[in-house]
């Protein structure tokens, strides 16, 4: 006759067992989410919502002496392309300045808009933004104080989920419209790159609300 007590303790899973099973489980969540967290970097940055807007808020990146650089021209060319398309009457461009340079990104990128033909009381620089949510709470307090409600942000594709969830978070019905050129879309190993470090950024915002300048992630 078989024991009833030793029976049941063999069908008991032990605490090893319910440990294993309790971070397995754990594993399988935390791939979800940055599997997920991912995946909708990627389809974001696929897609182009422009539309008309209130504003249309360029993204710093960084500038020489004036001239920008060659992943900031890529949103200055977007952002002129939109403009041209009559989607919007007012253009934000933010980004502040490092030690020892003499324009701001928010300066370089106004002063490239007026040069191609945008006309100057259309374009407002804030000089402000170390980091990517600075410059979009500088943007919303803006537009909070002007009246305007919608906006269409300028930016590489895998930046363009982070920011626009900022943005929302800041009381801007938002949308993206990101770069089709440029540095950060050339190869695939950049794409890879941006994308493994764009959903760090998000996560850690989520978790956080703060910025991943913490990270190195700005």
């Amino acid at each position: 006759m078989r024991n009833v007590r030793d029976d049941t303790e063999t069908r008991r899973p032990t605490g090893t067992r319910w440990l294993g099973r309790t971070l397995l489980g754990a594993l399988l969540i935390a791939l979800l989410v940055v599997g997920g967290t991912a995946f909708r970097v990627w389809d974001v940055a696929r897609g182009d919502s422009a539309r008309r807007v209130d504003m249309v808020l360029v993204l710093g990146a960084a500038q020489y002496d004036g001239k920008p650089s060659a992943a900031l021209r890529a949103r200055l060319d977007q952002t002129l392309d939109i403009h041209r398309q009559g989607l919007t009457k007012h253009v934000v461009t933010v980004g502040g300045r490092k030690p020892g340079d003499e324009y701001t990104e928010a300066q370089a990128s106004r002063k490239w808009l007026i040069s191609h033909g945008v006309p100057p009381e259309r374009v407002t620089n804030l000089d402000v933004g170390t980091d990517t949510l600075g410059s979009i709470r500088a943007a919303a307090a803006l537009a909070h104080q002007r009246g305007w409600h919608t906006a269409l942000i300028v930016t590489d594709p895998w930046h363009s989920l982070r920011t626009r969830t900022m943005a929302t978070n800041n009381g801007l019905e938002t949308w993206a419209s990101p770069t089709r050129s440029g540095p950060m879309v050339q190869t695939r190993e950049t794409q890879f790159e941006q994308i493994y470090r764009e959903t760090g950024a998000l996560l850690y915002y989520r978790l956080t609300h703060a910025s991943a300048r913490v990270l190195g992630l700005g």
